[in-house]
């Protein structure tokens, strides 16, 4: 192996399990910390037309313009006035930056597959496609989020074509 590989191997190695936990309302939700690239506090938000309402507009971070979405809204969540606790969690979902709106970024935790389970199949529906499982971490419960499955293609297509008319 070349020394990239190796280092590869190694980070993700050490990624292993880990998950960046945060809120929205009284729920927990988890979401695999292989995909974070970093967390910012809220900013000045550019509003784009013709997106779903979940997608609140680009940021303008060091350069990159990052689409942004709502979480409280894509879960079809009260929408609520941000506050010094809300949180841009930028993620890479397929070699794409995200930013995502929260509540507020609690932790990062170390949650084994044995303490991960399917989540319910209550209805077939949009909102279950984004749960990859349910954790249990002492009393409580994180929802795991999907990110391979937390946007629609034809809205990430529709994502690219906006930043492509902005550039």
């Amino acid at each position: 192996m070349v020394e990239n590989e190796v280092t590869a191997v190694r980070e993700e190695e050490t990624q292993k399990d880990k998950y960046l936990c945060f809120q929205l309302d009284d729920a927990e939700y988890a979401l695999a910390i292989r995909h974070v690239v970093e967390i910012i506090g809220i900013q000045r938000i550019t509003t784009i037309p013709d997106v779903p309402p979940y997608i609140r507009g680009v940021i303008n971070l060091r350069g990159k313009i990052i689409p942004v979405i709502d979480v409280r809204m894509r879960f079809q969540l009260d929408e609520r006035d941000y506050d010094d606790r809300t949180c841009i969690i930028v993620v890479s979902i397929n070699d794409k930056s995200v930013g995502l709106i929260v509540d507020t970024v609690n932790e990062v935790l170390n949650i084994p597959p044995a303490q991960i389970q399917d989540p319910p199949k209550i209805k077939k529906g949009s909102q279950n496609r984004f749960i990859a499982g349910l954790a249990r971490v002492g009393d409580s419960v994180k929802i795991i989020i999907n990110m391979e499955k937390f946007l629609f293609e034809e809205e990430m297509e529709g994502i690219n074509k906006k930043e492509a008319v902005l550039s």
